[in-house]
């Protein structure tokens, strides 16, 4: 009876630490749900608000797995779920009971060409991220739009509403049309900056600060209109990704054909 004792595996035991990542991913799906159940009691600004948190817990779950050495399989595959309910199926919902409910059938068929786009743009995220080290002049770009910026775009009407700027509201096609824009940027090819490989001069930290400081402000103050100019501004930073994209991959294909010249040269 001692040996069988002996014999048996003892459970595995892992710290809580690598629970941590998993447990904000969750965390992030919960406060997506809890968006759709503001919205249903037509509390938008709510909905809004716990999409954010979701947004801010899916930036800091991955770093936290990195910082603790916890990344898994099984984190990731969780985190790319946690993305499509938050950024894609909350989104599009939230819009729905806002508005677009009034288009009826139309309405839902702009939602399921939003949601379906965003699983699509993650997968292919998916797929990109497993084949390897990105083109050259790729790792500075993302390919479309995003799925946590696109549902930032998304919102942009109901911002203009909940600022008392317009009652957007009130033209639920323009918002279908719209929509339906976002959903093209995602899924495009459209080179769009990745802000956290972005450099810059050490001289203009200060201002960056300064900048930062003011959008804290201004958020806090001016919650939608802060939102709003948040809005506009990465949308016009679209042209000049893809300008800059073309640049990078133009200067990567001269030193390409250069080290090929050299080598024929060579020979």
């Amino acid at each position: 009876m001692s040996d069988r004792k002996r014999a048996e595996p003892r459970p595995r035991r892992l710290p809580l630490r690598f629970l941590a990542p998993n447990m904000l991913t969750v965390t992030a799906i919960c406060a997506g749900l809890f968006a759709i159940l503001y919205a249903i009691e037509r509390q938008f600004g709510w909905a809004v608000v716990m999409v954010f948190i979701a947004a801010i817990l899916d930036g800091l779950d991955g770093r936290i797995a990195r910082l603790f050495k916890s990344s898994s399989a099984v984190g990731a595959e969780l985190d790319s779920l946690a993305d499509f309910l938050n950024f894609g199926v909350v989104p599009s919902l939230v819009l729905y009971l806002w508005s677009l409910q009034a288009l009826k059938a139309f309405g839902w068929i702009v939602v399921l060409l939003y949601v379906v786009t965003c699983a699509l743009r993650l997968a292919r995220f998916n797929v990109m991220s497993r084949e390897g080290p990105p083109q050259p002049g790729g790792a500075k770009f993302f390919v479309g739009v995003p799925a946590p910026a696109g549902a930032l775009l998304a919102f942009l009407p109901m911002f203009i509403s909940l600022a008392d700027i317009a009652p957007i509201e009130k033209y639920p096609e323009a918002i279908a049309i719209y929509l339906a824009c976002i959903a093209t940027l995602m899924l495009s090819r459209v080179p769009t900056f990745s802000f956290k490989r972005l450099s810059f001069s050490a001289d203009y930290s200060m201002f960056i600060l300064l900048g930062v400081a003011a959008t804290v402000a201004l958020l806090v103050t001016r919650t939608w209109f802060a939102l709003i100019l948040i809005d506009l501004a990465y949308l016009l930073t679209i042209p000049f990704a893809i300008r800059a994209h073309a640049r990078d991959t133009a200067t990567a294909g001269k030193v390409v054909l250069d080290v090929e010249r050299e080598s024929s040269d060579a020979d």
